[in-house]
């Protein structure tokens, strides 16, 4: 018996509807996509492994939200809930905002988590392709209810439509990278990108601008705002307007330096 295989039996052993479960639990330990209290949304959720993870993870002050075509039997965890759906269909999607109560706009989650995979035909190019529009649909579900800070997790199939994806989603994280967890298959082309700290901005690094300052902030840097977005300006003094330049963007605030 392969070490891979004895996900499958300690997953019967634990009480895990899949061996999947670990996939999740790994990538928990890589990138620390959980917290107490946690807001979720589990995409491709049959049979529940994930699920049951998020809910320990999350614990009872937590929300974790369960979609799938497939039927989810009920879990035990009150703080679960689940939708028939197919998130391609924007009827499942209205089911999913009335759910989190997101019917006025975003900000409301802490984790998009997707395991989403397409039906196997046996062609890998179509394979692959299916599975990363699979996973675009998944980074549009996280944007549109992201809160600032969150972090996104999908499964795609390597090959070439891989990078496109990986850039497209780089401008809206502090950083997106590649995992493979030790519990996929060794057979296995899954792979799983992290985006963790979501931000939308209106502003990028790099980016130059004018802005009045109009406050200070504790550390003594000046302070501008851009549609709401908060710009600590190093040696800038309140009542100025000055052209400066964009060097860090968080999530809720960033960085920049006057241009001389």
């Amino acid at each position: 018996m392969t070490g891979k295989d004895d996900y499958y039996n300690r997953a019967k052993q634990q009480g895990y509807r899949a061996r999947s479960a670990y996939k999740l639990k790994q990538l928990d330990d890589t990138a620390n996509l959980f917290d107490d209290g946690d807001t979720v949304v589990d995409l491709g959720a049959a049979p529940g492994g994930w699920l049951q993870v998020a809910a320990e993870k999350v614990g009872p002050q937590g929300k974790v939200v369960g979609v799938d075509l497939q039927r989810i039997d009920d879990l035990e965890a009150h703080q679960v809930s689940t939708i028939p759906g197919d998130m391609t269909e924007e009827e499942t999607r209205d089911r999913l905002r009335r759910e989190l109560g997101a019917e006025g706009g975003q900000g409301v989650v802490d984790l998009v988590v997707s395991d989403m995979a397409p039906n196997m035909t046996g062609e890998y190019e179509l394979d692959h392709a299916r599975s990363v529009h699979l996973a675009r649909i998944a980074y549009e579900t996280a944007v549109e209810f992201l809160k600032p800070g969150g972090d996104f997790v999908a499964k795609v199939f390597q090959g070439r439509d891989l990078d496109d994806l990986e850039a497209d989603m780089e401008p809206s994280f502090q950083y997106v990278r590649r995992v493979s967890p030790d519990a996929s298959r060794d057979a296995s082309s899954e792979v799983y990108l992290i985006g963790k700290g979501y931000t939308d901005a209106p502003v990028a690094e790099g980016d130059r601008l004018t802005v009045e300052i109009t406050d200070t902030g504790g550390e003594g840097d000046g302070i501008a705002t851009v549609d709401g977005f908060t710009l600590f300006v190093s040696g800038a003094e309140e009542g100025e307007e000055l052209e400066i330049a964009v060097t860090d963007v968080k999530p809720n605030f960033g960085f920049a330096e006057r241009v001389e």
